[in-house]
This record gives structure tokens, sequence and C-alpha cells, in this order.
């Protein structure tokens, strides 16, 4: 019962990952070229190697939760800023429609709204996750 429980939890978790994701690749190297960060910085501060890092900029590999809040760390940046939780402003000239206007407010909002939901969702797993581990943790002591 409890295994697949985990599995379960672990492949929402991994969808949920997977979302988020779909962005935060961009957003990384973003920062981290606004910052005048090198790939060999973000290794060294990551503890692996550049190839590695490398690998991680092209989606080459998934990243962790621990090690998303790392980055976020070594970029000196929230979490939220690179899973684009914040709500974005965004300026458009609509010469004669307001209407459309005010749709694409509301989709910015939409966005930022799931965006808020999911990452909620992934804290709550992984405070789950850990929960679950510290129980199995200690019945095996």
């Amino acid at each position: 019962m409890q295994f697949n429980y985990f599995c379960d939890f672990f492949i929402t978790l991994v969808k949920i990952l997977i979302t988020l994701c779909m962005n935060v690749i961009e957003n990384i190297k973003t920062i981290r070229k606004s910052k005048g960060i090198s790939h060999e910085a973000m290794a060294i501060n990551l503890g692996i190697s550049q190839t590695a890092y490398t690998k991680i900029e092209r989606e080459e590999t998934r990243l962790t939760v621990d090690r998303l809040q790392k980055i976020a760390e070594i970029l000196d940046v929230k979490l939220d800023d690179l899973l684009e939780l914040e709500p974005q402003s965004f300026h458009q000239e609509i010469h004669n429609n307001e209407s459309v206007t005010a749709i694409s407010h509301q989709k910015v909002e939409h966005l930022y709204q799931e965006n808020r939901e999911v990452y909620e969702k992934l804290l709550a797993a992984k405070d789950e996750q850990i929960a679950l581990l510290k129980s199995m943790l200690g019945k095996n002591e």
C-alpha cells in the first residue's frame, strides 16, 4: 500500500516538475547571462562539472528541486523569479481595441494563478515526501 502511494506520489511530482521546467531553463539562462555568471562558475557553485551544468541548460538532464533552489541562491533571485510566479505586466499598443487589452490582462493573471497553484502543489508534494521518508526511516530504526 505504501509503495503504491509512493509511486503515485512520485509520478505526480515528476509531472508537476516537467510542467514547471518548461520555461525555467530559459529564465535561468537569461538571469545568469544578465549577471555575467559563466557556466564554469555555476558548475563550481553547484558542485558539478561544467559539462553537467551545460546539460542542464540544454535540457538534456532534469533539474531536481534541491538543485533549482541552489541555482536560485547562486543567481541571488527568489525561486518565484525562476518559476515566473510574479504577475507580469505586458504593455501593448492596441489602437481602439480595449477589449483585447482586457482579455490579454486576464490571460496573464490566469497564467500567474496557474503557475502559483503548480508551485504550491510542488511544495506540498515535497513536504509530503519528506514526511513519508521520515516515517519510513523511523520504522527501519
